[in-house]
């Protein structure tokens, strides 16, 4: 997002989820763990007292309920003093807290990660407030990334709580008694929530865009601005696109929850896997359910700490090890290959992979169910062909009954320094489900130009029946997204296209106007997408314009629903939303929207 965005003046105005024979075997399995009879939920889990915490390096901060509140609160003070403002700095903290409850008032700053290490977010309770505000910019909340509040319950001491956040942002396994504001005044850009329940109202003000996946609204939602998407989601309001522009889909076809840190019942640390689920409603844990999955021992995962070399690192995931990455940035002159089916991946603390050396960060085999989680893949000074790759060019296995999942999988290219990588994140692999993804090739901080921080595409899909929950793809210099494989889907796509090509030869596509923000390939025959955004807004150069937002074949099976292009400050110009329909959005008409096509 800009830090030059037009004034807001400017801008238009549960119950148990039934399990399969499998899921309830591994219910079972979980629940014994715990000391609990199958079938019956186990009672919330007491902080222990035993063993200690692992060392997981200075950017992990572990609470425990028996530890006096004012040293607490003045540690989570000290986080954010170092955090709010730290756009681009080298600091990553995780603030872990054991099951029990707290006063406290947890202000998320930059690269902070806010979780519960309980098995169910009702065993981490905060009396107080886990919020997001944007005061270090005057309320203008389009900056508020690289931020997460997951498995934990809020009390909010005022009746509401803050996520005023725009992308990799997410909202996570949260029990929220209270209402939800998403806006802190000015204009935000967001945002993600799955796995939620919020037993009051969530208010997005002046939210422009949102995606909830998978959740329960009890005191249901108000407002839209733009593209206002509900997957899977208890008391969603109805789809009633464009106006106002909300987009509802009872149920999720296929879908997994990230997996996370937490404690059992004797105090020795675990990672738990959860498990896929297939047309899927409300959360996995409402009424104290123990979530469908399986737990890992700590010992299972080797540890990574900045300056571990990545070539230790691979020998550890070639030895069968797991990765626990812990909070920092992590420079790599080679990727971290993942090679094993059913390897877990999990950043702590927005734990960031920088690849030095002009190779991807991580590369994953074309196996079965891997996951990965909580990273940011930033780009470094020698060109990447690309940042991430899943599956080997060709791949053709299929994976339906265990997928590769991506979870709160963020990349950039520049902001933090002089960076270039072609692409962010191709995906050869079939089957894959991203899950909350943020392509970014930066538009503001310090490495950004046209010719600075070069980034031609984000996504590129080459597999076949590729899912997309949460796609937020931005400013790249050529497709967005190109999509090449058979079937996709993708729930809620948020865009921006370059702000600064620096003129008409630099952007023209084939000589005429410029490219689309999602484009699918004419050798696709079945593709269906829903909530699709794409905003525009030229700085270094005027008159330029793109010819359609959204670009797919006309064929019985590919389908597009709810789609808005918006001319940001009237500078630029989508000449049709989709195909030839739909349109303009240019300087006299800022927003066009289309509910379907063809």
């Amino acid at each position: 997002m800009s830090r030059n965005r037009p004034s807001p003046e400017t801008r238009p105005a549960g119950c148990r989820a039934r399990l399969g024979t499998a899921a309830l075997a591994a219910a079972a399995t979980v629940c014994l763990a715990l000391g609990c009879a199958p079938g019956r939920p186990p009672a919330p889990l007491a902080a222990p007292a035993a063993p200690g915490a692992p060392d997981l390096g200075p950017g992990v901060h572990v609470f425990d309920p028996s530890m006096p509140r004012q040293r607490i609160q003045r540690t989570l003070d000290e986080v954010f003093r170092r955090q709010e403002s730290a756009q681009f700095g080298p600091g990553r903290e995780a603030l872990l807290f054991k099951p029990g409850t707290y006063d406290a008032d947890v202000n998320v700053g930059f690269y902070t990660q806010v979780a519960g290490l309980g098995l169910r977010p009702d065993d981490v309770t905060i009396k107080g407030a886990v919020h997001a505000e944007a005061d270090w910019l005057r309320g203008n909340a389009t900056q508020n990334f690289w931020r997460a509040a997951e498995n934990l319950s809020v009390t909010p001491a005022s009746g509401a709580d803050r996520w005023a956040v725009s992308q990799a942002a997410p909202y996570r396994r949260v029990h929220l008694r209270g209402d939800l504001r998403l806006d802190d005044g000015g204009w935000s850009s967001g945002g993600f929530t799955a796995d939620s329940l919020i037993d009051g109202k969530v208010l997005s003000g002046t939210q422009q865009q949102w995606l909830t996946r998978n959740s329960e609204l009890r005191g249901g939602w108000s407002g839209a601005t733009w593209n206002m998407v509900f997957a899977g989601v208890r008391n969603a309001p109805p789809t009633t696109f464009p106006d106002p522009p909300r987009t509802s889909v009872d149920r999720t076809p296929v879908v997994r929850e990230k997996p996370f840190l937490y404690v059992d019942r004797s105090g020795a640390y675990r990672v738990f896997v959860p498990a896929l689920r297939r047309a899927a409603e409300g959360t996995t844990w409402s009424g104290g359910a123990v979530p469908p999955g399986s737990s890992r021992p700590l010992g299972r995962f080797y540890v990574v700490r900045p300056g571990t070399a990545a070539a230790r690192v691979n020998e550890a995931l070639a030895a069968g090890k797991d990765l626990l990455i812990t909070p920092g940035v992590h420079h790599l002159d080679r990727p971290l290959r993942v090679t094993r089916p059913g390897t877990v991946v999990l950043g702590l603390g927005l734990a960031t992979l920088v690849p030095d050396r002009g190779t991807a960060a991580l590369t994953v085999a074309d196996v079965d169910g891997v996951r990965i989680a909580g990273l940011l893949a930033d780009a470094g000074p020698a060109a990447s062909p690309a940042l991430m790759e899943i599956g080997p060019p060709g791949a053709r296995r299929r994976h339906a009954a265990d997928p590769v999942s991506l979870h709160d999988v963020f990349f950039r290219v520049g902001g933090a320094g002089p960076a270039r990588a072609a692409r962010s994140l191709v995906v050869h692999s079939s089957d894959v489900i991203g899950d909350d993804l943020w392509l970014w090739r930066a538009d503001h901080g310090s490495g950004v130009g046209w010719a600075v921080n070069p980034a031609a595409e984000g996504l590129v899909v080459d597999g076949r029946d590729v899912t997309m929950y949460g796609l937020f793809v931005e400013h790249y210099q050529r497709d967005q997204v190109r999509w090449n494989g058979d079937g996709g889907r993708t729930y809620f796509f948020q865009n921006e296209l370059p702000y600064d090509p620096p003129g008409r030869a630099a952007w023209s596509e084939r000589g005429g106007d410029g490219p689309p923000a999602y484009r699918v390939a004419p050798s696709v025959t079945r593709h269906e997408a829903w909530g699709l955004g794409s905003y525009c807004h030229f700085m270094s150069a005027t008159g330029l314009a793109t010819a359609r937002a959204f670009e797919a074949p006309r064929r019985p099976g590919v389908r597009l629903h709810s789609m808005v292009a918006v001319s940001l400050g009237g500078d630029c110009s989508y000449r049709h939303v989709a195909g030839g329909s739909g349109g303009p959005a240019d300087a006299g008409t800022r927003v066009a929207a289309l509910r379907s096509w063809p």
